[in-house]
């Protein structure tokens, strides 16, 4: 199968074939992507301080987060498709323009109604960003450095997960959760300078360039890749949502912040090896991640109360899905072309979607057969991403 490549029609950038990674630019999207996820996990740490603030119930505090990835949903897909004959820079300034905004207002803000409107709209902003994302990177480099450039930018999403909870926990403690919020809208103003001293424009798409989302929908490798984007994503929050009861289950309750930094770390690590090999070996690696993700779910599910087990099985998960969102990306933007940043919204979409989806699955399972069942389920999930990837082997997830 052949695919096209992003347009590297720029007024001011045209990657150098022969240079190597430009770290300073792709960092500055491994903020962007950082400080997105921070913003929408960082409520949860900081639970109580909200709740007493507001004068609001947890569940209600924790609406918080909700809304934010409901705002994450709604607005990638329409809004990038809306934009796209808009300059890149212009519409990657206004995003983050927009998510220190509503942070400020977030910070400054004393009635839940306000609060929340905001959250959402910093959704809106955050799903605008992540929309930009692959397509912004892709044209930042020549073809051979394409995977290797998505890995180092897209490493301010497992840190942010890692680190997002307990770390605004932590700071909390130090500032309130309103002090929280302005450290966050501090590093989002740092974030637009960088953006205005080191990213090059590129110019939106043309009228005649513009297909409709239905078409991008239908172009070969974009449905295999959102059907195993899906897959992959429930499997995995349906444990890691649920990680506290299942630990509990096995005796390891005491341990969840340890077990979780060891999981963060597994996973930084899984991101650094894919960024190695991901330009030559897209679908070995996509096919080895998805059979020792369910090689760990299996290990979990049969641990009972062995501690080694589950150590060695959460640091297999950590490897196995730090660098899954690079794969799934690449393998997205190689179908997608042109098209990759309405590719990569409804990336934005699926994955908040799989998010939600987990959360109520692995409820339910909870609730019906116990913590224990959860390994389980994510086993025969993984099985299933990798049946997906195998059977469209051949046609779809090249390098």
């Amino acid at each position: 199968m052949t695919t096209s490549t992003p347009s590297l029609d720029s007024t001011e950038f045209t990657p150098d074939p022969n240079a190597g990674l430009p770290i300073w630019k792709l960092l500055v999207f491994t903020l962007a992507g950082f400080l997105t996820i921070m913003t929408e996990t960082i409520p949860a740490g900081l639970l109580p301080q909200i709740s007493e603030s507001l004068g609001v119930s947890k569940a209600l505090a924790g609406q918080l987060v909700t809304f934010y990835a409901l705002g994450s949903v709604l607005a990638a897909i329409p809004i990038i498709a809306a934009t796209r004959s808009w300059h890149r820079r212009t519409l990657f300034l206004t995003a983050v323009g927009s998510l220190l905004l509503f942070n400020i207002i977030t910070s400054l803000a004393s009635h839940y109604g306000v609060i929340i409107g905001a959250r959402f709209a910093a959704g809106m902003a955050a799903g605008v960003i992540w929309g930009l994302f692959p397509g912004y990177v892709l044209r930042l480099v020549p073809d051979h450095l394409r995977g290797r450039a998505l890995a180092v930018a897209g490493v301010g999403q497992p840190i942010a997960l890692a680190i997002g909870v307990p770390l605004g926990t932590w700071l909390g403690i130090l500032f309130d959760w309103r002090g929280v919020f302005w450290i966050m809208s501090a590093l989002t103003l740092l974030l637009l300078v960088w953006i205005v001293l080191t990213i090059p424009d590129f110019k939106g798409q043309s009228e005649e360039q513009r297909i409709s989302v239905w078409r991008i929908f239908v172009i070969p490798g974009i449905r295999p890749a959102l059907v195993t984007l899906f897959i992959w994503i429930l499997a995995h929050n349906t444990l890691y949502t649920y990680i506290e009861p299942f630990l509990s289950s096995v005796g390891l309750a005491h341990r969840v912040d340890a077990l979780l930094l060891l999981f963060g770390v597994s996973a930084i690590a899984g991101i650094w090896l894919t960024g190695l090999l991901i330009d030559r070996f897209l679908q070995v690696l996509m096919l080895a991640s998805l059979s020792l993700f369910a090689i760990a779910a299996l290990l979990l599910g049969i641990a009972g109360g062995s501690t080694i087990s589950v150590i060695i099985g959460i640091a297999i998960w950590g490897l196995t899905f730090g660098g899954a969102p690079t794969l799934l990306l690449t393998a997205l933007a190689g179908a997608a072309g042109d098209n990759a940043d309405v590719a990569q919204s409804m990336f934005v979409t699926i994955f908040n979607l799989a998010i939600a989806a987990a959360g109520v699955f692995g409820a339910v399972l909870l609730q019906n057969m116990g913590a224990m069942s959860l390994p389980w389920a994510v086993m025969l999930l993984s099985l299933l991403g990798l049946s997906v990837v195998w059977t469209c082997k051949r046609t779809y997830f090249r390098a």
